[in-house]
């Protein structure tokens, strides 16, 4: 049984005792302000075998200026460090971070970026695991030998700057911003130079798509909070944008997990958004 969306910690724990070697369990834990923060806690407590993931390391390429504080690698580039990290072409991946699957989501679309449909994120994340009274591991995980996956077509669409200048004037794709309400607004703006969102665009909080658990919420409270947000609009006509291409990633596996597959990631956001001077800019509410 392969998992695509989410997997429960009692599943995953199933899962390494009865197939360690044929799945890859990442911990994607960060924290945007403290960098470091996120393998010093990897270090202190994980899932056994979990191997770290950093979000600026290996979840982001080279900043050129103008194209965001996280931008994607390119997907050959991601596919081998993968495959450098021991992921099989038919390998069960496992996803997580402590913070709600804010960055482990990001991992989770960027498998389905690089072609591998079997990536799963642990619902309820870290938190979950030790709430199942399931063990940590402080031991870094023996190395494991190359893996063979190799670059496959995308199972995910993104859409580019230029192409959201030209729905500016005639819109019709709709952007759902997966930042807080006052980031979006243009209040409390500490991650980037400006503030605000871009004009058109509606808010989606990431975090709304949890409950109070931690967990994600039904797939059928999603499907009716997402058919809200985006107004009519069918998932090819939704683009996911956050401040820098990361949380709004959360988004997308939500309307996945709502039966609404499709929906783009704009994967510069809001961070190269207005690194750019002819970028028009928007505040307060949608």
């Amino acid at each position: 049984m392969s998992h695509r969306t989410l997997i429960q910690s009692t599943e995953l724990d199933a899962l390494l005792r009865g197939q360690r070697g044929q799945s890859i369990v990442f911990d994607c834990s960060f924290d945007l302000a403290n960098p470091a923060a996120g393998r010093a806690a990897h270090a202190a407590g994980h899932v056994p075998g979990a191997v770290y993931l950093h979000l600026d390391d290996d979840l982001s390429g080279p900043k050129t200026g103008r194209n965001g504080r996280h931008p994607l690698p390119t997907r050959a580039a991601f596919a081998e460090r993968l495959a450098q990290l021991g992921v099989d072409g038919d390998s069960q991946v496992v996803v997580y971070d402590a913070s709600g699957g804010m960055v482990a989501a990001r991992a989770w679309w960027m498998l389905r970026w690089v072609g591998h449909a079997e990536v799963a994120l642990l619902d309820g994340g870290l938190g979950a695991w030790q709430g199942a009274g399931l063990p940590l591991e402080t031991t870094p995980p023996a190395p494991r030998r190359r893996g063979s996956l190799v670059l496959r077509p995308a199972l995910v669409a993104t859409a580019e700057r230029a192409a959201l200048l030209g729905n500016l004037e005639q819109p019709q794709l709709l952007l759902l911003d997966a930042r807080s309400a006052d980031r979006f607004r243009g209040e409390n703006e500490t991650l980037d130079p400006v503030a605000g969102h871009i004009p058109g665009a509606r808010n989606r909080f990431f975090r709304d798509n949890l409950g109070p658990d931690g967990r994600f919420k039904s797939a059928a409270q999603l499907r009716a909070e997402f058919a809200g947000a985006v107004g009519g609009r069918t998932a090819a006509q939704v683009v996911m944008c956050c401040g820098s291409g990361v949380t709004a990633c959360h988004n997308l596996l939500a309307m996945e997990l709502a039966g609404a597959p499709g929906a783009m990631l704009y994967p510069g956001s809001w961070s190269e958004w207005c690194a750019w001077p002819d970028s028009p800019l928007a505040t307060g509410p949608a």
